[in-house]
């Protein structure tokens, strides 16, 4: 039974990780995610249901438009798979408990933050005010521990980035700092500011290999939200693991 259901989320997510894509992609455009459907952004050609299956359309079709051969991004399936795979990953780490619904929202967020970051270094207001009120009812019904901890969260959140922000004269961005008051209404403090710890060392990592590699150049500004999003979930399903280690590690 349990592997059923594991296999049924996994696929939802696959799904919904489809529509992540859709979202991210069209919304920081403000284009409808409804209308036109799917189609090639090189021949604008409209996608038949077979090109639309997660992942295996582009397995099948060798990551190529079938009708004027233009490479695919591989980040559609890497956002499909790794949806797939976070949700599926949810209640095996925190149980089949109400928790879940809060953890597949903000699993949701964050792929939706990934793409449209990644794509064109933006956060849509359109997403994070979506996903606000959404993180307040959910923690209502869902509290964390104290209650009130979403609100103190969401003020460390924001409050520690627009400082930052001020301090450095523009070094992170406005949506930088809205997505992490909206993260620390889902996370609370404490877990919001391990994502902070978080992010910054994936993305000190990453820049430094990206400046070996020359792909990334000094003074040129790339996305911060990729990183606090994988910061998020590292800190989300292993804050107690990480809290236990550093506690050993300093005893």
């Amino acid at each position: 039974m349990n592997l059923l259901l594991y296999t049924l989320t996994f696929l939802f997510g696959l799904i919904l990780g489809s529509f992540f894509n859709v979202v991210g992609l069209r919304v920081p455009n403000k284009e409808s995610i409804v209308r036109p459907g799917s189609r090639c952004t090189v021949c604008d050609r409209p996608l038949t249901a077979f090109e639309l299956i997660p992942v295996l359309s582009y397995l099948f079709q060798k990551g190529k438009c079938r009708g004027c051969g233009t490479n695919i991004s591989p980040l559609y399936p890497a956002v499909e798979l790794l949806t797939a795979l976070l949700f599926a990953l949810a209640p095996f780490l925190i149980g089949w408990t109400k928790e879940c619904i809060a953890a597949w929202a903000f699993i949701s967020l964050l792929m939706i933050v990934f793409v449209s970051d990644i794509k064109y270094m933006i956060i849509p207001d359109k997403v994070l005010f979506f996903f606000l009120p959404l993180f307040i009812v959910l923690r209502l019904i869902i509290p964390l521990d104290p209650w009130w901890d979403m609100f103190v969260g969401g003020v460390a959140g924001f409050g520690l980035l627009f400082i930052i922000a001020i301090l450095s004269k523009g070094g992170m961005g406005g949506g930088d700092i809205k997505l992490m008051g909206v993260l620390g209404i889902a996370l609370g403090w404490k877990v919001t500011l391990l994502t902070f710890f978080l992010s910054t060392v994936y993305g000190a990592v990453i820049g430094v290999v990206g400046l070996i590699l020359g792909k990334v150049k000094r003074g040129v500004p790339f996305p911060f939200g990729p990183f606090i999003v994988f910061g998020a979930i590292t800190a989300y399903f292993f804050y107690e693991t990480i809290l236990s280690w550093y506690i050993d590690l300093m005893t």
